[in-house]
């Protein structure tokens, strides 16, 4: 699947997990946060879509996705980004150089 197509899928799985999405520019590398009650995900348009996807993948991770649809093609491709995850230290992640098919 490519970058852009993946992106785009997580930032719907994002979405129907509860959180907005807003897409700034700026010096700041993006991240979730629950703003006035609100689950928020920032993320940075100045950044690559392959860390955009990172840090959405790493969002999702350990959600409760259960009754959520994720197409076969998106699961496996988050599961492969997460267990990436787990062999980094958080402020390693956005640095991975992750390759898509």
């Amino acid at each position: 699947m490519k970058t852009e197509n993946l992106l785009l899928e997580l930032e719907k799985l994002v979405k129907q997990a509860g959180y907005t999405i807003r897409k700034e520019k700026g010096t700041f590398r993006g991240d979730s946060c629950v703003m006035e009650g609100e689950m928020l995900v920032v993320l940075n348009k100045k950044k690559p879509p392959q860390q955009q996807v990172g840090l959405l993948a790493r969002v999702l991770k350990g959600k409760n996705l259960q009754d959520i649809y994720i197409k076969p093609v998106v699961r496996k491709q988050l599961e492969e980004l997460w267990d990436r995850f787990d062999e980094f230290k958080d402020s390693e992640i956005e640095e991975l150089d992750i390759e898509l098919e």
